[in-house]
């Protein structure tokens, strides 16, 4: 059955091979079902080989050293404590040595990495800044440059060829901007803090790992504070497990656009990336609409026999899981968001910079953005107003599972169980308004 504007329909699970731009490749049912739900087949066309050539190399996966100490005296101490243990799990002395020798205590990748906003983005600064003029002028640029090798990225992992593209511009600006803190010193300060040592330690071990393999070399280790390695920013276990040697040299190198782009698409396919599938849906919801069914998964047929209709005309299989999100509330736009939506937060677990990629994803495609406007004049919490909100929930029976001053998934699902308890709609959108009576003394 077809999704068409206004009217939900929906197909059998079928295959649909996108193509550059990633629109569906497929043969419309010749009769279009409104109504009861009525099995079309459907034809679809199979990928062309890609042209990419992908070498394959062993990956040398990074043991774990044995427990550290309860605590360090001194960034020394653990340098020392940290050597004897990789060296016991068996990676080479030189390169242990070396690797930490070079190491310095960064206090100000401490501080990145503890420090929180004051405030609360609200979700269209997250979309004004990814789709901003400069960026999605470079990003059509970019996109033309490389649109071959995306192509055939694509038809091989079966991912959007723009929104790998639009991670590469979320991630370094495509190329432009790839970090200037030292990683090994960035990841020795982590470790030694403490907060995060089993993660630092990790990527430590696996960038050892990667500098052993020849992937990296040791004049090229500048990157993010947080460990984010060349033009998508991978970690170096991540890139140790999903690096992909997109040029054919024989190496994985994640400051290679070539390397950097393929191993996007091969981690995003990793990760459950669905063929032909767009991040999200714009959708009209009715009047009448149950709001407290936001935010929970159910299969597309559901969803349509709840009034959810598309703004645009396509085509989803009836059992797809999709989720309905309300960004901005009841008085902004509404997204059915696809599984593929999730599968971009393996890059970084937050619904707005999902968001983000997706809508400039769409703006270097040259396709229109979302239809309706956000809400504005909505402002965000302080963080010491969410902690309040928090603790006031959790106090009047909606727990919030911590008072952290940051706005997840429960504190979110919280709020929406008191605004339907409290004579508003369950859209679970938290601002200075909807939020008032909670925060207010």
């Amino acid at each position: 059955m077809m999704l068409k504007k206004h009217h939900i329909a929906l197909l059998l699970p079928t295959l649909m091979v996108v193509g550059c731009v990633s629109q569906p490749t497929q043969i419309q049912p010749s009769k279009p079902v409104r109504g009861n739900v009525q099995v079309t087949q459907t034809q679809t066309i199979k990928p062309k080989p890609a042209p990419v050539v992908i070498q394959q190399q062993t990956v040398i996966k990074p043991k774990p050293p044995s427990t550290p100490k309860p605590s360090y005296s001194s960034f020394s101490d653990w340098k020392s404590d940290f050597s004897m243990r990789a060296m016991a799990a068996g990676y080479n002395a030189s390169d242990v040595q070396r690797l930490l020798g070079s190491t310095y205590l960064n206090q100000q990748v401490i501080s990145s990495d503890s420090s929180q906003a004051e405030f609360s983005k609200m979700p269209w600064d997250y979309a004004d800044s990814a789709v901003s003029d400069g960026r999605v002028s470079t990003g059509k640029r970019k996109f033309a440059e490389q649109r071959g090798y995306l192509s055939g990225l694509e038809s091989q992992y079966g991912v959007n060829a723009e929104i790998i593209a639009a991670i590469w511009g979320m991630e370094s600006s495509f190329g432009a901007v790839t970090g200037s803190s030292y990683i090994p010193s960035a990841l020795a300060s982590l470790a030694y803090d403490g907060r995060r040592q089993e993660f630092a330690e990790k990527q430590l071990l696996a960038l050892i790992s990667l500098l052993q393999r020849g992937d990296i070399s040791w004049s090229q280790l500048d990157g993010s504070w947080a460990g984010g390695m060349g033009e998508t920013q991978f970690i170096p276990a991540t890139w140790l497990e999903q690096g992909v040697d997109g040029d054919g040299n024989g190496h994985r190198n994640p400051w290679s656009t070539k390397d950097a782009l393929a191993s996007t698409a091969n981690y995003l396919n990793n990760s459950g990336w669905v063929r032909g599938l767009a991040p999200f849906y714009e959708v009209t919801v009715p009047a009448s609409f149950d709001y407290s069914t936001v935010g929970t998964k159910m299969p597309a047929a559901r969803w349509a026999s709840l009034g959810i209709d598309t703004i645009d005309d396509v085509y989803l299989d009836a059992n797809t899981m999709m989720e309905l999100w309300l960004p901005a509330g009841a008085n902004g736009p509404a997204l059915l968001l696809s599984p593929n939506f999730d599968v971009i937060k393996v890059y970084n677990n937050s619904s707005n910079y999902a968001l983000g990629v997706s809508l400039l994803g769409k703006a270097i495609a040259g396709q229109s953005g979302l239809r309706k406007s956000w809400p504005r004049y909505e402002r965000p919490l302080s963080t010491y107003q969410v902690t309040t909100l928090q603790r006031r929930l959790t106090s009047a029976g909606y727990d919030t599972k911590g008072a952290d001053g940051i706005i997840g998934t429960n504190t979110r699902k919280a709020f929406q169980r008191w605004q339907a308890d409290n004579g508003q709609t369950p859209d679970g959108f938290i601002t200075q308004s909807s939020a008032s009576s909670l925060t207010s003394w």
